[in-house]
């Protein structure tokens, strides 16, 4: 019985290791560098969940997407590069040849701009592997002030990036 008791405590710090390395969290800037939240993310079996939580946005839709390249340099942070898509895909949730691994929901700010919404990025992952947003140097969270189209190439008619977190594994 003494042995059962021990691998039972062998397999509950094995899980609580995987679930620390398993979730993120990442500080959103706009380009003035103020922090206008965060985001959580973490690995759930489908993919990773991105609990989003921001203030001081403009109200209404906005674009988000993962960007291929963890640098947030300001003011426009085309640092970030291209929407993360290691499968070659075509822009857009709507776009029968798509989408990007990086292509998220738009998100909505209310009226006092603050966003607060849970998303999922399917197929994606926290841990090793070529879906990995922590790959290499990172990947990066870009919110856009306008919406994305869910079409158009290369980035859905989504305007101009205004905030930038990046997803690196530190």
């Amino acid at each position: 019985m003494r042995w059962i008791f021990c691998l039972f405590i062998i397999f509950l710090a094995a899980c609580t290791s995987n679930t620390d390395e398993a979730l993120k969290e990442v500080a959103m800037l706009n380009a003035d560098g103020d922090k206008l939240g965060t985001t959580t993310l973490t690995e759930d079996g489908e993919g990773v969940s991105i609990k989003l939580k921001l203030e001081g946005v403009e109200p209404g839709w906005h674009g988000i997407h993962v960007h291929e390249f963890a640098k947030c340099e300001p003011p426009d942070f085309a640092s970030a590069g291209n929407h993360f898509n290691p499968e070659d895909s075509e822009h857009g949730l709507m776009n029968p040849e798509g989408p990007h691994l990086g292509d998220l929901p738009n998100v909505e700010a209310d009226g006092d701009g603050k966003i607060d919404v849970e998303l999922e990025l399917p197929e994606a992952t926290l841990l090793d592997g070529k879906n990995s947003l922590i790959r290499e140097d990172g990947t990066s969270l870009v919110l856009h002030d306008s919406p994305d189209d869910g079409y158009t190439q290369p980035s859905g008619d989504s305007g101009e990036r205004i905030a930038c977190g990046e997803i690196t594994a530190n």
